[in-house]
C-alpha cells in the first residue's frame, strides 16, 4: 500500500504543477495578439557554440527536434566512437562509453557545469530529457575555449548539454510552447515550456515534464540448444516529474544565469532474463535537485573572469523485496557543494593565458551496516596557455589535483596528488582550402568512487586513480558554397590510440562471496572515426541533408599474461559501428530516416564462441507536419522506432524492445 500511495501522491503532484502552470502561463500569453513571423528552418549540424582543438560532434535545433529522441541517451547514439549502454526500455539505465575508456572517465555538463556523481561515477543520461534541450555535443580531449572550469580539463571525454535560451518574436515578451508524446508501451509525456522576458535585461524559462509508461513489451529469448520463446518485458514501469527554471540577465556588463533543476521518479527494475526467470520486482526511487549559478564579466580588454557555483542534493532508494533469496532496501543521499573561479589573461594579439580554480567538497550517507560515511574535498588548478594566429593554434596545460577525504568509520583512503598535462595542435596548412589538421596528447586520470573505496566487504581504500593517456590524429575538410552558403558539405577521420592504466577491477579474495576492488587492469585501444555530413538547397524549395558516422575500434585487454583472454577485445566493444541520419524538409513538411548500427562483440573477457554477441541495428522514420494558426505554432509527428522488429540485447539478457510508435502534438503561443 505504501508503494501505491507514493505513486498517487507522485502523479497527483505532478498533474496540479502542470495544471498550474498551463492556466499561469496562459494569463501572460494572452496579452499579447502580435502576428506571428515564421522562420524557414534549415538544418545545421556543425555548432557555433562548441569549436576547438579536439574533435566535436553536435547535434542541435532542428537535427535534435527531427530526431524525436526521448531522452540524451538516444541522442548521443548517433556519435561516432560511442558505445551506450542500454538496460532497457524508457526508465532503464542508460550510460554512455567513449573510446572504450569506460563510462568513468567521461564528463556530463549541464549549462557548463559538471554533473557529478560520487558514488559511482555513472550519470544516468536517461533522466536528461530533449524537450527543452537546445544542443547535444560530444567532445573528446577537452574544449579550447577560454574561460573554463578546471573540471572542464578534468575529463578524457565530456558531453555538453545546452538547454535552451529565451528568445522572443519582434513585439512579443513571452512564449509557451506545449506538447504532448504518446505511443508504444503506456506513453504518456505532456510537458511545457514558458518563457518570459521580465526586464529589458533579465528573462525567464520554466519547464515542466511528466513521464509515465508501462514499460511492456514484447522480446524474443533464445537459448543455444535450448528453447526458444516470446515473453512480454514486466517490471519495467516508470512514472517521473522534472522541474526546471531559468533565469539570464545582463548585469554589470557580464552575463549571469542561474538554473533550477528537480527529477523525482519511481521505476520498477525489470532486471536480467536467464534460465528461464522473465520477471523481477526490484524497485528504484530517485530524487535529484541542483542550484546553478554562473557570473562571466570582461573588466577590461586584455582580462576577465567566471565564476560558477553549485548545490547538488540526491537520493536514492533501492528495494528487492524477494524475501526468498535476500531482502534489501537501500537508501543513499549524496550532496556536492562547488565553487570555480576561472580567469583570461591577454598577453598579446596572439597569446592568451587562462587559470582556472575549483573546489569541490561531497560526501554520501547510507543506512548499510558498517558503512564509512565518507566526505571528499577536491581543488583543482588548471593553468592554460594558448597561441593563435590566422591558421595555426597551439594550446597547452596542466591541471594540479588534490584531494582529501574523512571517514566517520573504517579507514579513508590515501591522499592523492597528481599533475595531468596536455598538448592540442590546430593547422589550416593552405589560406585557400578548407582542410585543417588537428593533433592532441591528454594524460588525466579518474578517482575511484565510493563504491569502489568503501562499499561494505567490497571497498578497497587503498586504490589509486586510473589513469587514461590519449593520442589523436585528425583531418578536417568543411566547405560551404552556393548563394549565401546554402549547401554544406564536410568530412571528419579520426585515428587514435588509447591507454587505461592501473584500471580497477573487481577480484574475488580468499571465498567466493567477497570480492574487492584492485588496480590491475590495462587497456589499450586503438580506432579510427570517420564522420560526414552534407546539407543541399534546391531551387525547389526542397532542403536534404545527410549525417553519416562509422567507428573502428580494436581494444585489447593486456592485463595479464597468464589470462586466456590476454590480447582480446574487451567485452561489449564492436570492432565496427556506425550511425546515419538522413532528413529532408519541404516547406512545412519535415521526413527524416536514421539508422544505427552495431557489429559483432563478446559479452565476456573470453572471446570465444559461448560469449560471441550477433550484430544488431534498428531503423527508425519520423515524419513531421509544421502548421500556423492564426497566431500559434502546431506540429505534429508519427514516428516508427525499430521498423524491421529486431530482437536485440545492448548488454546481455536485458532485451530491448521491438517496433514500437510514438505520436508528438507540440503547440506555441
Amino acid at each position: 500500500m505504501q508503494f501505491i500511495e507514493q505513486k498517487r501522491s507522485l502523479k497527483t503532484a505532478s498533474l496540479c504543477l502542470l495544471c498550474c502552470l498551463f492556466c499561469c502561463v496562459q494569463l501572460f500569453a494572452q496579452e499579447d495578439s502580435s502576428q506571428v513571423r515564421q522562420l524557414k528552418e534549415v538544418p545545421v549540424f556543425g555548432s557555433k557554440v562548441y569549436s576547438g582543438l579536439s574533435p566535436v560532434q553536435t547535434l542541435q535545433g532542428g537535427a535534435l527536434q527531427r530526431l524525436a529522441s526521448q531522452s540524451v541517451a538516444d541522442a548521443i547514439r548517433y556519435f561516432s566512437g560511442v558505445q551506450v549502454k542500454d538496460y532497457g526500455g524508457i526508465g532503464g539505465l542508460k550510460t554512455v562509453d567513449v573510446r572504450s575508456m569506460g563510462t568513468n572517465h567521461t564528463g556530463v555538463f549541464y549549462n557548463g557545469v559538471q554533473v557529478g556523481n560520487a558514488q559511482n561515477g555513472q550519470v544516468d543520461l536517461g533522466r536528461f530529457s530533449l524537450d527543452n534541450m537546445e544542443s547535444v555535443a560530444l567532445v573528446n580531449g577537452q574544449l579550447a575555449q577560454s574561460l573554463q572550469t578546471a573540471r572542464d580539463y578534468a575529463t578524457a571525454a565530456s558531453i555538453y548539454l545546452q538547454t535552451k535560451q529565451p528568445t522572443f518574436e519582434a513585439g512579443r515578451n513571452s512564449m509557451l510552447k506545449g506538447s504532448f508524446k504518446t505511443g508504444s508501451f503506456g506513453l504518456m509525456n505532456p510537458s511545457l515550456l514558458y518563457q518570459r522576458k521580465l526586464h529589458s535585461k533579465l528573462d525567464a524559462s520554466f519547464n515542466l515534464e511528466w513521464v509515465q509508461a508501462t514499460g511492456r513489451y514484447k522480446f524474443r529469448y533464445r537459448k543455444k540448444d535450448g528453447y526458444d520463446t516470446t515473453a512480454y518485458r514486466k517490471n519495467g514501469d516508470v512514472e517521473a516529474l522534472r522541474a526546471e527554471m531559468s533565469l539570464f540577465a545582463h548585469v554589470w556588463k557580464g552575463q549571469w544565469n542561474t538554473h533550477f533543476y528537480f527529477y523525482d521518479a519511481e521505476k520498477g527494475l525489470p532486471g536480467f532474463i536467464v534460465n528461464g526467470v522473465f520477471g523481477h520486482v526490484d524497485r528504484q526511487w530517485d530524487r535529484n535537485f541542483f542550484v546553478q549559478s554562473s557570473f562571466k564579466k570582461p573588466v577590461a580588454s586584455r582580462y576577465s573572469f567566471m565564476l560558477n557555483t553549485k548545490f547538488a542534493s540526491d537520493y536514492t532508494r533501492y528495494l528487492a523485496p524477494d524475501t526468498m533469496i535476500l531482502y534489501l532496501d537501500n537508501r543513499y543521499k549524496q550532496q556536492e557543494y562547488y565553487i570555480s573561479f576561472a580567469q583570461k589573461f591577454v598577453l598579446t594579439s596572439f597569446w592568451d593565458i587562462n587559470l582556472s580554480t575549483d573546489w569541490v567538497h561531497q560526501n554520501m550517507t547510507a543506512n548499510l551496516v558498517n558503512f564509512s560515511y565518507p566526505t571528499r574535498d577536491s581543488y583543482l588548478a588548471a593553468l592554460s596557455t594558448t597561441l593563435h594566429w590566422d591558421r595555426f593554434r597551439l594550446q597547452g596545460n596542466i591541471l594540479g589535483t588534490k584531494t582529501r577525504e574523512r571517514v566517520e568509520k573504517n579507514k579513508p583512503a590515501n591522499p592523492q596528488d597528481e599533475l595531468t598535462p596536455a598538448l592540442f595542435v590546430d593547422w589550416q596548412p593552405f589560406s585557400i582550402s578548407p582542410f585543417k589538421i588537428n593533433a592532441f596528447y591528454k594524460r588525466i586520470f579518474r578517482m575511484p568512487t565510493f563504491n569502489d573505496l568503501y562499499y561494505t566487504e567490497i571497498g578497497n581504500a587503498g586504490l589509486k586513480p586510473e589513469f587514461a593517456t590519449q593520442y589523436n590524429l585528425g583531418l578536417r575538410y568543411a566547405l560551404n558554397f552556393g548563394t549565401e552558403a546554402q549547401h554544406q558539405v564536410g568530412i571528419e577521420v579520426d585515428g587514435y590510440y588509447n591507454e587505461v592504466s592501473q584500471k580497477i577491477v573487481a577480484m574475488p579474495t580468499a571465498s567466493q562471496f567477497r570480492w574487492t576492488m584492485m588496480n590491475l587492469g590495462h587497456v589499450e585501444i586503438r580506432g579510427i572515426d570517420v564522420k560526414a555530413h552534407a546539407t543541399y538547397n534546391f531551387e525547389s524549395g526542397l532542403i536534404g541533408s545527410a549525417r553519416f558516422s562509422y567507428t573502428y575500434q580494436k581494444a585489447q585487454d593486456f592485463t595479464d599474461k597468464k589470462d586466456s583472454f590476454y590480447g582480446d577485445q574487451i567485452l561489449y566493444i564492436p570492432w565496427h559501428s556506425g550511425s546515419c541520419i538522413l532528413s529532408a524538409n519541404y516547406k512545412r513538411w519535415d521526413l527524416n530516416y536514421s539508422l544505427i548500427y552495431t557489429g559483432e562483440r563478446y559479452n565476456a573477457k573470453a572471446n570465444i564462441p559461448e560469449n560471441y554477441v550477433q550484430p544488431w541495428y534498428t531503423s527508425d522514420f519520423t515524419f513531421s507536419k509544421y502548421m500556423v494558426l492564426k497566431r500559434n505554432k502546431l506540429r505534429l509527428t508519427a514516428q516508427v522506432n525499430n521498423i524491421f522488429n529486431q530482437y536485440y540485447d545492448v548488454v546481455l539478457n536485458y532485451p530491448m524492445p521491438g517496433r514500437n510508435y510514438k505520436f508528438i502534438i507540440s503547440l506555441q503561443i
